[in-house]
């Protein structure tokens, strides 16, 4: 049996139990699913060296219930230093533009996505946002180009939908419907206030 094999027959056999005695350690199950996990990603970083122990899901056990314990004390240090600090401010931008905005990033490729939100939304260098990707400045470049284009049709047909219905949905049979789109901001004026413009 190869190593990967063996691996592939302890995940089958005895994942559901191990997560089930981690559920007991922690009392959170999907806290104890990525436990067990986490055991099984360390197992595979050296499959030779796991098939050679004597007690594999022994093995599997310990390292869940360390990352466990370490998660849990990591977690505890950071809810303190948060309450010493106070709640942290809000931040969310639940305006239409915003959320037309952030529906339409995730429809794009994950580079451009990832440019776009760091060099825009981040506000970070062209060179910042390179070594964050690890990928060169003129990559960023290139995806902050085609990302804006595919950004700007996007959000033009979130535009063009929005007036179509204003337009059909307001008229009264009297000939004075309101349909005024009056378009989306961040795709047709937002440097003022630092938001992407995808004309550019």
């Amino acid at each position: 049996m190869s190593d990967g094999d063996l691996i592939s027959e302890l995940y089958a056999g005895c994942f559901r139990r191990l997560v089930v005695q981690l559920y007991a350690v922690t009392g959170d199950l999907t806290e104890a699913q990525e436990a067990v996990q986490e055991a099984f990603t360390r197992a595979l970083v050296s499959p030779r060296r796991f098939a050679a122990l004597e007690n594999p899901e022994a093995w599997l056990r310990r390292v869940a219930v360390n990352w466990a314990r370490s998660r849990y004390r990591r977690r505890r240090v950071l809810d303190g230093l948060l309450r010493r600090i106070g709640p942290p401010p809000a931040v969310a931008d639940h305006s239409p533009e915003h959320l037309a905005l952030l529906a339409a990033l995730r429809v794009l490729p994950e580079g451009q996505r990832h440019a776009l939100a760091l060099h825009y939304l981040v506000d970070l260098p062209v060179d910042e946002v390179a070594a964050t990707l690890g990928v060169s400045a003129g990559t960023v470049k290139s995806r902050l180009s085609r990302g804006r284009v595919a950004l700007a049709a996007l959000l033009a047909d979130t535009d063009t939908s929005d007036d179509t219905a204003t337009a059909t949905g307001t008229g009264t049979g009297t000939g004075t419907g309101t349909g005024t789109g009056t378009g989306n901001k961040y795709a047709t004026d937002a440097t003022e206030t630092g938001r992407i413009d995808v004309r550019s």
